[in-house]
């Protein structure tokens, strides 16, 4: 089947929700009979329930998550940068393969708001993509660089959370 024309997608900002976002559109992706391919920066495998739903969805939806557990304090380590562009070079491929209509970069925009990339190397990605990849960029902090390069922007901001209550992340909801 396959998209005719694709566009670039941001969902950045405070709230909950970006990954969630991104899940669903792939979700109806899918459910079309597109192949999504989604990359995860700063994620660790294993790490959350689309993990374990990606594998019955597997010729249609890949998630390789490519980071370490847990939260980055402090200035990055040249292991956390080369994880990172690493990540960034997965998804490149995938954008450049043929075999996904869209491509999601979870967290990127944290990635480079914690320079763990530059901004242009995010640019060079977006440039070089096919006109037929739908691609999908989620995190905090988007880049008005990157920002201006998107087709659609969405903000997602806290109005309230049970999080901020001390719930923490449920499995199956949140994880």
């Amino acid at each position: 089947m396959g998209l005719t024309k694709g566009y670039v997608q941001i969902y950045t900002g405070e709230g909950k929700g970006k990954t969630t976002a991104a899940l669903g559109l792939a979700l109806r992706a899918v459910g079309r009979g597109l192949t999504v391919f989604m990359v995860q920066f700063m994620k660790a495998p294993e790490s959350s329930g689309e993990h374990f739903a990606a594998r019955s969805l597997d010729r249609l939806l890949t998630i390789k998550p490519l980071g370490r557990q847990g939260f980055i304090i402090g200035d990055p380590t040249p292991q956390d940068r080369q994880m990172a562009l690493d990540a960034l070079n997965e998804a490149r491929g995938a954008m450049l393969s043929g075999q996904y209509d869209l491509v999601i970069l979870d967290e990127v925009n944290v990635a480079v708001s914690l320079t763990l990339l530059e901004a242009n190397e995010l640019v060079d990605l977006i440039k070089a993509r096919p006109d037929q990849v739908e691609l999908i960029l989620t995190g905090r902090n988007a880049h008005p660089e990157i920002m201006a390069l998107a087709d659609l922007v969405s903000e997602i901001r806290p109005l309230k959370h049970y999080f901020d209550n001390g719930v923490r992340a449920r499995e199956g909801i949140e994880s």
